[in-house]
């Protein structure tokens, strides 16, 4: 089952959103426009870029998307 968590600004706005729930504990983490930025995997312990590179290992953080 896929869950939608909204990520929200300081001033509520929303500025993306992570998808959760996909095959193999993946995560999809989207802009507020609804713009893919990357996925985070749990299986494979790392988060990837929207173009597929490597952010990080041994986090599967999606929160580490929305800096960049």
């Amino acid at each position: 089952m896929l869950k939608k968590n909204v990520i929200r600004g300081g001033k509520n706005q929303v500025i993306g959103s992570v998808t959760s729930g996909y095959a193999g504990g993946s995560s999809l983490v989207r802009d507020a426009e609804g713009r893919l930025l990357g996925k985070n995997s749990e299986q494979f312990h790392n988060t990837r870029d929207a173009q597929g590179k490597l952010v990080s290992t041994n986090t599967p953080d999606a929160g580490l998307l929305f800096g960049q």
